[in-house]
């Protein structure tokens, strides 16, 4: 396996790497990351050119079944290299779609073939690792749904994935990829919210019928803060991993990266309206409405747990911590010196070469994983966030919990942690091979905020 260094100095350590391998069976999904242009803004505005999967944005919903084996073969049909990654999987190293990783990138012109057995069903999503913040943000991103074998009984069930974009005054991607103040702030706002590519996706529901919903949040950026009317809601499963107990809600929080299934019983009235609303700091965007009509539907109880995918035995107490602490970014700012590339440098060095973020004091993906762990180890990482801004913090190849003062979170990959907070979390290193650790903003994780866990 290549360096970390290799991993980040792009496609010139290319060469080094074996080519794309074949798969035996055929595959059963093929997805081109090609250029596309579609309708985004209004239809009072021009198209909008995308790159999207397969000419959709977001890209396909790939519905499997748990326990099959998935095929997929990425076609690359841009001008720089590409890869996917399946967030959320528990897979094989050698399939988590990372660059200079687990494989060598996607050039343009070639393909790859993925190939694993889908061990867990829940909402799941899929995107490219490599110069993650421009192709994910011209829109490749697309929704994987692996459906258990008993699903829960349900009058319709939809997939709503929340997104923003930064558009200019003609509706097209604004090319400020590269903003010093994108990567030392927020990361990437955009100017421009949606719901499956549309300002709102509206629609028809009877009162009283029960539903499934599917929360993506594929922006880079962007914390979606949800509010739901005219419907009594329960969360079923985060970032795909069910719930030991369905909890009531009427607020959500979906930070980038991660996901909730939500069940929903429609209250409102024939003649009334139910709705999803984003808010935001300039206002209440309603993003999701459906016109309710009757005839009113019979009441039902609490819906009940999802089937649980098959976890790991977590024993904290008995594990090994090892500390993640988070600095740098505007308000705060580097130290005087941080080590990148493997040496110590000055702070000035550092913001040059656009880093602005540190992890343990060192900035971008480093020689030596923050964890080595044995297979089927327990690890506590504590991460403080020492930065004004929040983070959200994905693990790949295995999910965690949250160590809480009375008991354990719910199975989670993506974790939101707010300034100046400390939040712990604990997982069983129980899939072998080096799986990233890093920010899901991908303008923090581009400078600075990448780390790597090495199972073995």
């Amino acid at each position: 396996m290549p360096t970390r260094r290799a991993f980040i100095a792009g496609a010139a350590s290319l060469p080094a790497l074996a080519p794309a391998a074949r798969a035996s069976e055929p595959v059963s999904h093929v997805l081109r990351a090609a250029p596309a242009t579609v309708q985004l803004a209004p239809a009072d505005f021009p198209l909008t050119p995308l790159w999207a999967f397969n000419g959709t944005v977001p890209g396909e919903t790939l519905r499997l079944r748990q326990g099959d084996m998935f095929r997929a073969r990425l076609e690359n049909g841009l001008d720089q290299p590409t890869t996917i990654h399946w967030h959320g999987q528990r897979l094989p190293n050698a399939m988590d779609g990372v660059p200079y990783m687990t494989q060598a990138a996607v050039m343009p012109g070639d393909s790859f073939d993925y190939t694993f057995r889908l061990r867990d069903a829940g909402t799941f999503w899929y995107h490219p690792h490599a110069n993650s913040l421009e192709q994910i943000s011209r829109g490749l991103a697309g929704v994987m749904i692996v459906a258990e074998a008993a699903p829960p009984e349900v009058d319709a069930e939809e997939v709503l994935v929340f997104d923003d974009w930064r558009l200019t005054e003609d509706a097209q991607i604004h090319p400020s990829f590269n903003s010093r103040h994108d990567k030392s702030h927020g990361g990437r706002l955009g100017n421009y919210i949606t719901v499956n590519a549309r300002p709102e996706v509206t629609g028809q529901q009877v009162s009283g019928s029960r539903l499934r919903l599917r929360l993506v949040n594929t922006a880079t950026a962007r914390i979606f803060r949800l509010r739901l009317d005219g419907v009594r809601a329960w969360i079923v499963a985060l970032d795909a991993m069910p719930l030991d107990v369905p909890e009531e809600t009427r607020e959500l929080i979906l930070a980038p990266a991660q996901r909730a299934d939500l069940i929903v019983d429609v209250t409102a009235q024939p003649g009334e309206e139910a709705m999803i609303a984003s808010v935001e700091r300039d206002g209440t965007y309603a993003m999701v409405t459906w016109a309710v009509t009757g005839p009113v539907m019979t009441a039902r109880t609490a819906p009940r747990a999802l089937p649980p995918n098959d976890m790991p035995r977590l024993a904290p107490d008995d594990a090994r911590s090892q500390p993640l602490v988070l600095e740098g970014g505007a308000m705060r700012g580097l130290p005087e010196e941080a080590v990148w590339k493997g040496e110590r440098q000055a702070a000035r060095k550092l913001i040059e070469g656009g880093q602005f973020w540190l992890f343990n004091g060192v900035a971008g993906m480093p020689d030596t994983p923050l964890v080595e762990a044995s297979l089927g180890e327990t690890i506590r990482i504590p991460i403080t966030n020492r930065t004004a801004f929040p983070h959200a913090m994905h693990l790949h190849g295995m999910h965690f919990r949250e160590i809480l003062p009375v008991g354990l979170g719910p199975w989670r990959d993506t974790l939101l942690v707010g300034p100046d907070e400390t939040r712990e979390i604990a997982f069983v290193a129980d899939n072998p091979g080096n799986w990233m650790f890093h920010c899901h903003m991908a303008a923090h994780q581009m400078s600075g905020m990448m780390n790597w866990i090495r199972v073995i």
